[in-house]
């Protein structure tokens, strides 16, 4: 399959042209509209250090739908216990710097260029990116960042400064994006992390599809705010802790 090159306006080409390895595009810049457009086409930048800016849409995508999500046993003791505290939206620019310095397994470096960092602050401000916070006291000890566009958010990044930090994060948020209708958190990629709480693969064709019964505003674009009872950690559910 080709690589497109992009131009100066902010389109792309159908994601269903993707190569195998998920590349599609490459070119165009981080300008508001154009990550906009990339996400509500199911398209998301993946910088590669010497190259130009490069465009996955990876098939499958790996998601976690609200209604499937796990919570291994000992994790869901921890959050009723109140090991940890959350928020959304209070710490944007904490959290994804933080997850620019995040050591990761077999990376010598980060896609999380100065660059990218700007431009997911602006979207942020804009009202489509959105991050999570945990807390123990007043130290930020994980949390994670990404965009919210037609009933899906996609994760872009966590990071974890204690244990459990950001599984916690990531479970706070699959649990109130749920309750405000979201059908997916998007994962992106295989990871054991993402796996272990609930993520499966699916099809890009199907995930495309999802993206199209939805309209960008069903996303809630604004700042966020959590249920008082998921900031302390506690969920009016009790039957998402299967044994694990």
């Amino acid at each position: 399959m080709p690589v497109y090159r992009l131009g100066p306006e902010p389109v792309f080409p159908p994601a269903s042209f993707a190569r195998g390895d998920g590349l599609l595009c490459l070119g165009g810049d981080l300008a508001p509209q154009r990550l906009l457009t990339a996400y509500q086409s199911g398209i998301f930048p993946w910088p590669h250090e010497g190259m130009p800016l490069l465009w996955f849409s990876p098939d499958p995508r790996w998601v976690i739908p609200p209604t499937e999500l796990h919570v291994p046993r000992r994790l869901a003791r921890r959050l009723r216990q109140g090991a940890f505290r959350f928020s959304l939206d209070t710490a944007f620019e904490q959290v994804i710097a933080a997850c620019e310095s995040a050591p990761r397994v077999g990376q010598g470096g980060t896609w999380i260029t100065p660059e990218m960092q700007a431009a997911y602050t602006r979207l942020h401000r804009l009202g489509w990116a959105h991050s999570v916070e945990t807390w123990q006291g007043d130290d930020l000890v994980g949390g994670l960042y990404g965009v919210a566009t037609n009933g899906i958010f996609t994760g872009e990044s966590m990071f974890c400064r204690q244990s459990d930090a950001s599984k916690a994060a990531l479970i706070t948020l699959v649990r109130q994006i749920g309750r405000w209708g979201f059908r997916l958190m998007d994962a992106q990629v295989h990871t054991p992390h993402v796996v272990q709480l609930g993520a499966r693969p699916l099809r890009r064709s199907a995930f495309l599809n999802l993206l199209r019964q939805s309209v960008p505003e069903a996303s809630r674009p604004g700042r966020w705010q959590l249920d008082a009872d998921l900031a302390v950690g506690r969920d009016e559910l009790e039957g998402d802790a299967p044994a694990g």
